[in-house]
């Protein structure tokens, strides 16, 4: 047996200590600038609430949304061979690179009153895209949907398709072997993706706000208190907002890691 590369290891624990240390200590000042009282009298507030529930059930429905559209795109980049496949994936990554703000203004002129899809939706479907949760749902997925596409391609390239095609030849069809074979062995990799989709879109603000800003999600709301009332009362909702998406995030990747243990795929 090959002995453990112990000099690169501890090198490489000591660059990445320095990205943990530049993560953590903002994120550690930040909640030790607030007191359990302070933080129940944000809590208390109306508003507050109205606006993080507003950010979860938003971000949960663009998450949905990304799971039924994103999935498959990320299945068909993962499995099939075509013209044009490079550049497709190049176009599923664009909202990775564009600003923010330039994503909302492009959604104005789909979604918005006078957009090419907006107006037509108020006019024929009446549904509305600016003041509504629709709007916000729009703009969260736009931003987030790369998240889904890229972990789940990647965790659908990591099934063997050795696999599929044995289940194949005996017998099985195409769609049983992809909810039976395909899906449990990507799994891993999809949730991780909805997992990162359901945060970003949680945190989205320039978007949202371009294009919905009211009502008011979580990050505009904080960014209002901010400017109306500076520092301190902006922190304590953003530590509460920052505790909700903690807890979040642990329970969706334990999920996610217990998925892995139950059906002993990834070891």
């Amino acid at each position: 047996m090959l002995p453990r590369p112990r000099g690169v290891l501890l090198t490489s624990w000591l660059l990445g200590g320095v990205l943990l240390v530049f993560i953590v200590v903002p994120l550690a000042r930040l909640i030790g600038s607030q007191s359990a009282g302070s933080l129940m009298r944000v809590a208390a507030r109306p508003d507050v609430r109205q606006a993080i529930l507003l950010s979860l059930e938003a971000a949960l429905l663009a998450t949905c949304v990304a799971a039924v559209i994103g999935v498959p795109l990320a299945y068909a980049l993962a499995r099939a061979e075509f013209p044009g496949k490079g550049i497709v994936g190049a176009i599923v990554d664009i909202p990775l690179a564009v600003p923010h703000t330039v994503a909302g203004i492009a959604l104005l002129f789909v979604f918005g009153r006078r957009g090419i899809f907006g107006g037509f939706a108020d006019r024929w479907l009446d549904l509305r895209f600016w003041g509504t949760i629709a709007g916000i749902v729009v703009a969260m997925l736009f931003v987030s949907a790369p998240y889904a596409v890229n972990a789940a391609r990647i965790g659908f390239e990591a099934v063997d398709p050795r696999l599929e095609k044995v289940a194949r030849t005996i017998g099985m069809g195409p769609w049983r072997v992809l909810w039976t074979i395909t899906l449990p062995l990507a799994w891993r990799g999809i949730a991780t993706g909805l997992t990162l989709t359901y945060a970003r879109a949680i945190s989205e603000f320039a978007a949202v706000v371009i294009l919905v800003y009211y009502p008011m999600t979580a990050p505009v709301k904080i960014y209002e208190l901010f400017l109306r009332f500076g520092l301190n009362r902006a922190a304590g909702m953003a530590t509460l907002l920052l505790a909700i998406t903690l807890v979040l995030l642990i329970l969706f990747r334990y999920v996610a890691y217990g998925q892995k243990k139950a059906t002993g795929y990834g070891r």
